[in-house]
């Protein structure tokens, strides 16, 4: 009796540790499981990429480029990269994504504003894949651990970009062919979104910062992408008096239009120096290729991507494209390189309210309209003495109509 008990107690106490370790390999499978699920081999990744139009555009040509470049730089087969283009920014969004999605894609980008509200229906549709969107401005209210935004600090390219226009305005003006105060700056713009006003605003400060007297003309097409519009624009400024024309929209007609008219040209996106040699100066751009780089990885290694991601001049995602010394002034290259160093060392800050008023006041407050884009401020976004965009949501949000810019057509009339 004695041994059967014995025996029992013996039994029961391997039954005991083995239950043990039962119990422990139950509790860490599904977390080991959970691990695994959020890492894709690079062999097997595949990535999706919607566009708002094709290589014709130079906003799209830019992205189309950053992807090629990421894609090769992380070893992704070409197979395992679909790109969607011409992609309008309605339902066909979803539907596109939606499609990439079922082919396998473990992450989704797409590149236009209107593109949003579609990636974010997506994204609620098919939990397991990461959504990112550039320029859009709602990951971070969403609340959506699959949807992502991003951006740069492309107010800072356009600045240096504005540095280049002043410093040709003065060599004209040195030269003889206009006098100081008719040192107006022509811009054709999209759409009245703070992302344009943003960009318009800091290349003036830009300019500005090496031509004092320097004032500009806005007009808007109504449209990221017509030709026929763009060039209209800036033919109008141009016959305005404008003696520098730039842009934020997405086709050649501004700058074959400066060619045409031999005036001076600051493009966007690229460089335009194959089309207009006489008149291209330099182009700022976004380069998405570290953005890419950066969410593909975090896929690839199970990472959190952030809300909201911001580039900068030291990610390298925000660039100038080389200067034409044929139309450029002398000592551009010089004092673009003087800028970065100041902005890098956090001396220069580009919508510094010293440098600029609004109705001949100096801006000490403004709320910005930072959470839900329904043109309702909600943060403070004047800190030290600058308007520190892009700190709290990627996409810009800088919307103030500062003194020295006059706006024509904004009703796209």
């Amino acid at each position: 009796m004695k041994l059967t008990k014995k025996i029992l107690a013996v039994i029961l106490s391997v039954l005991f540790v083995v239950g043990c370790f039962a119990g422990c390999s139950s509790e860490k499978a599904p977390e080991d499981n959970k691990d695994d699920a959020k890492t894709v081999s690079v062999e097997d990744i595949k990535v999706g990429f919607i566009f708002l139009h094709d290589e014709n555009s130079t906003y799209d040509l830019n992205f189309i480029n950053a992807a090629d470049e990421a894609c090769t730089a992380l070893g992704i087969k070409d197979e395992n990269k679909i790109y969607k283009k011409n992609v309008p920014e309605g339902q066909e969004c979803f539907d596109a994504a939606a499609d990439l999605a079922e082919q396998g894609c473990s992450i989704i980008f797409a590149d236009s504003f209107g593109h949003e509200d579609f990636m974010i229906q997506a994204a609620e549709k098919f939990p397991e894949v990461q959504f990112c969107h550039s320029t859009g401005i709602k990951a971070h209210t969403q609340n959506l651990p699959n949807y992502h935004n991003a951006f740069a600090s492309i107010y800072e390219g356009r600045y240096l970009a504005g540095i280049a226009a002043g410093m040709k305005l003065n060599e004209m003006i040195a030269a003889g062919e206009f006098t100081a105060d008719e040192a107006k700056i022509g811009y054709v713009g999209a759409f009245t979104y703070a992302e344009v006003i943003s960009g318009y605003t800091s290349f003036f400060l830009g300019a500005r910062s090496v031509c004092p007297t320097a004032t500009m003309e806005v007009t808007f097409t109504g449209s990221w992408y017509d030709e026929a519009k763009e060039k209209e624009g800036a033919n109008k400024l141009i016959a305005n008096g404008c003696k520098l024309i730039s842009q934020h929209a997405d086709s050649m007609g501004a700058p074959t239009a400066c060619e045409v008219a031999g005036v001076p040209n600051v493009s966007y996106n690229g460089s335009t120096i194959d089309a207009c040699p006489n008149t291209f100066i330099v182009s700022s751009r976004i380069n998405w290729a570290p953005y890419y780089n950066y969410a593909i990885k975090s896929v690839l290694d199970g990472t959190e991507i952030k809300a909201d991601w911001t580039g900068t001049i030291e990610t390298g995602s925000v660039v100038l494209t080389d200067i034409n010394e044929q139309a450029a002034a002398a000592g551009t290259q010089e004092a673009i390189d003087k800028a970065i160093e100041e902005m890098k060392a956090g001396t220069l800050h580009v919508f510094d309210t010293a440098n600029f008023t609004k109705d001949g006041a100096k801006v000490e407050t403004y709320m910005a309209d930072v959470d839900l884009g329904d043109q309702q401020g909600d943060t403070e976004a004047i800190k030290d003495g600058y308007f520190n965009e892009s700190a709290d949501r990627s996409a810009p949000y800088f919307d103030i109509q500062i003194d020295g810019i006059d706006l024509l057509d904004v009703n796209f009339g």
